[in-house]
């Protein structure tokens, strides 16, 4: 297995932290990871970038603000600075349009804000959150967290409407029991793509929003290779299209 190629991208004051894992083919996943305790290295430590990298799908992955190797304070990052974080990776590693773009819990989010900058070819999200427009700006906090945490704060969320106009292919996974997503959210997010070229939702039953991949890579390896072939092929239709032209 090839290894890694760690790099860094200068943003405001802070060096993000990233690594790009090679693969046999061109074809490209960014990695978006979550909230809390999540960093690049959850998507290692799962098995999905490896399990991508067999099927030749190179990823790149990177720490925002206050997460794993880039380090610093989550109250100097907020909703917006994380999709600015991507956006400036996407700049300083000349990521190729279309992109497929995977984000996981709090990345889903900024996934899917990314579709009205980028063309977007494949649009993976797992156990997506998403959030109030009253949230985006606000600095990772008490403040952050109050508004995040009345109940059904997410229901008046932009994601709807943006996903409403994307037109590439979507895959969304949630977990069944799910305690900090509850399974509308997925389910809301595929049925506002309408414009989708195709749209998946795959509910992983007993899973949890924290142990999903690890769940299936001990207990049920064949789904969980079904998983990784259908995030492999998200958005290849498209580069199907582009080839023949």
């Amino acid at each position: 297995m090839q290894v890694t190629e760690s790099f860094d991208v200068p943003y405001e004051n802070a060096i993000l932290k990233g690594d790009f894992l090679p693969a046999a083919s061109s074809r490209h996943i960014l990695l978006l990871h979550g909230a809390g305790v999540s960093s690049r290295a959850t998507a290692m430590r799962s098995g999905l970038r490896p399990a991508l990298q067999q099927r030749g799908v190179v990823t790149t992955s990177f720490d925002c603000i206050g997460h794993g190797d880039t380090g610093g304070e989550l109250v100097s990052s907020s909703l917006s600075s994380r999709t600015r974080q991507a956006e400036a990776v996407i700049a300083a590693r000349k990521l190729a349009e279309p992109l497929v773009i995977c984000g996981t819990s709090m990345g889903a989010y900024n996934a899917i804000r990314l579709t009205q900058k980028y063309q977007v070819a494949g649009l993976i999200l797992i156990v997506p959150g998403v959030y109030t427009p009253t949230a985006y700006e606000l600095p990772f906090g008490p403040q952050f967290s109050g508004v995040i945490r009345r109940d059904h704060s997410w229901a008046d969320s932009d994601a709807w409407s943006i996903l409403r106009e994307f037109k590439g292919d979507l895959l969304v996974i949630a977990a069944e029991r799910d305690a900090v997503i509850p399974l509308e959210i997925p389910e809301r997010l595929v049925l506002s793509a309408r414009q989708a070229r195709s749209r998946r939702l795959r509910v992983v039953a007993g899973a949890d929003h924290s142990h999903l991949f690890p769940l299936l890579t001990a207990e049920r390896p064949a789904e969980f290779d079904t998983l990784m072939t259908l995030m492999a092929d998200c958005g290849r239709e498209q580069e199907r299209q582009e080839l023949d032209r």
